[in-house]
């Protein structure tokens, strides 16, 4: 094993998707000789044991306390360890991620860029003044500050948190009317978006920073809930579009990273295909949720997504390979309507069907089937794999439609 160290920022959170992208990023990261520590809270680091079992050492840091992390880390070093790169996987670890690389001065993203991108009405306004076209966006103290955007900009609108993430409390409104209830929606009392609602199909782009470049891995086409909300119930990879298209929907992708200043890790950028053109929506400095990190991996054959971005982080030179898509692969979502389970077939079926990547389910009978109005409330998913993305996503849809789930409305 070699002597260099990689830090792995509030490994993962309990949740199956998580803890895989864990899994596979300390796999990773061993078949390259890397001794690994992981930190987050006890609580935290116990609820994630398959990570723990792949982690050389695991130290407590609460993700939580600014800084804390960074002055760990700093601690450590000046006691004779190494720390040769920092990483880290979820949305609320990007910022303790960059102050500790900072703080060490190892390769990483710079904090301040780091709070632009997650930042929303931040990004918003960034990216507005590079030139880029943005919706009208708002931050709001109260629903009277709302109101004064709804009658000063065209709508639909859409409210949402500030900081949030999983749709949590983002919701449509048509009218004045509507904005009660959408301020209800929301996790908190404190500050919160109000924007122009955007029409168009909505995508995703895939991929890493590599020596400081964004290098796009995949077009990721999504299909949502009905409005009002904005659940994401389906993905594919790579997303069917016209050449012309993805070269543009590219080309704005790593204007925009370089605008913010994202230089290492990666990347997951949402936008709209509009009849005006590409509309950039949130930019993310690590991997999309909702299993495409496995679409990816199954899509390029052979690629080791994390592992290029450790090389990066330690100024290796990754061995030349192609990085385009040969085969397809989808996710989606069941979708049952609320209410109590009364009973579940065809689940094992589907399960052992040879084009399944992973499946799970969290419902058995007698649970109750919540609205699905944010992504927690999703209650299962299958992902696929095939030869092209049409085929990806109609294998998905049917295995999804096969599983009965049969509901009771309480009277």
């Amino acid at each position: 094993m070699s002597d260099e160290t990689l830090l792995f920022v509030g490994g993962a959170r309990p949740l199956p998707a998580n803890v895989d992208l864990a899994v596979r990023a300390l796999t990773q990261a061993r078949a390259r000789g890397l001794r690994t520590y992981v930190t987050n809270r006890p609580a935290v680091l116990a609820a994630t044991p398959s990570v723990l079992e792949l982690a050389d050492a695991a130290f407590e840091a609460d993700l939580s306390r600014t800084g804390e992390t960074a002055d760990w880390a700093v601690r450590r070093v000046a006691e004779g360890d190494r720390i040769d790169a920092v990483f880290g996987l979820h949305e609320v670890a990007q910022v303790e991620t960059a102050l500790t690389a900072r703080a060490l001065g190892v390769r990483g993203n710079q904090p301040e860029s780091v709070e632009t991108a997650r930042t929303k009405d931040y990004c918003r306004a960034a990216l507005a003044k590079a030139g880029f076209a943005q919706p009208a966006v708002r931050l709001c103290a109260s629903a009277s500050d709302a109101l004064t955007f709804l009658k000063t900009n065209a709508g639909p609108w859409i409210v949402k948190p500030r900081d949030a993430m999983g749709s949590v409390g983002v919701s449509l409104v048509r009218a004045a009317a509507d904005l009660p209830a959408a301020v209800c929606l929301l996790p908190d009392a404190g500050p919160f978006l109000v924007e122009q609602f955007v029409e168009g199909p909505e995508y995703s782009v895939e991929g890493i920073l590599l020596a400081g470049e964004p290098v796009v891995l995949a077009i990721t086409a999504k299909e949502k809930t009905p409005l009002p909300y904005f659940v994401e119930v389906g993905h594919v990879l790579p997303a069917p579009l016209p050449e012309a298209d993805q070269r543009e929907i590219e080309r704005q992708v790593g204007a925009a990273l370089t605008t913010i200043g994202l230089r290492t890790g990666a990347f997951h950028v949402e936008l709209w295909l509009t009849p005006a053109g590409v509309v950039l929506g949130e930019v993310h400095g690590r991997i999309g949720g909702d299993w495409i990190h496995a679409l990816i991996e199954y899509a390029i054959p052979g690629l080791e997504l994390f592992g290029l971005i450790f090389d990066d982080l330690l100024g290796r030179s990754p061995t030349p390979r192609s990085l385009a898509a040969t085969r397809s692969a989808a996710v989606r979502y069941l979708t049952p309507p609320p209410g109590r389970v009364f009973a579940i077939e065809g689940w094992d079926e589907v399960g052992a069907h040879p084009a399944v990547i992973h499946a799970e389910l969290s419902l058995r009978p007698g649970d109750e089937v919540p609205v699905l109005t944010k992504s927690s409330d999703r209650v299962g998913l299958i992902v696929v794999g095939a030869a092209d993305p049409e085929k990806a996503e109609r294998l998905a849809r049917e295995l999804t439609e096969a599983v009965r789930i049969t509901v009771k409305r309480d009277a």
